[in-house]
């Protein structure tokens, strides 16, 4: 998308408006002859309290009173 702006004749700092890139990003691929590369979006990982989700449920059954500190520590 860059270098064909840039054969558009648009400037560094219109490619950069357009883009939404810093003008230096848009001076690094120009000078590069690279195209920025395109990030989609992350796949999601496991929250790491799922792997400890049974745990905590019957730690908070048996004792309902526990705080989120104390919880945090056994685990």
């Amino acid at each position: 998308m860059i270098l064909e702006l840039r054969r558009q004749g648009l400037g560094v700092s219109a490619i950069a408006r357009q883009t939404g890139l810093d003008r230096k990003t848009v001076r690094k691929y120009l000078a590069q002859g690279l195209e920025a590369p395109v990030y989609g979006p992350r796949a999601r990982g496991e929250r790491l309290a799922e792997q400890f989700r049974a745990y905590l449920s019957e730690r908070v059954e048996a004792f309902s009173g526990l705080s989120a500190r104390r919880l945090h520590r056994e685990v």
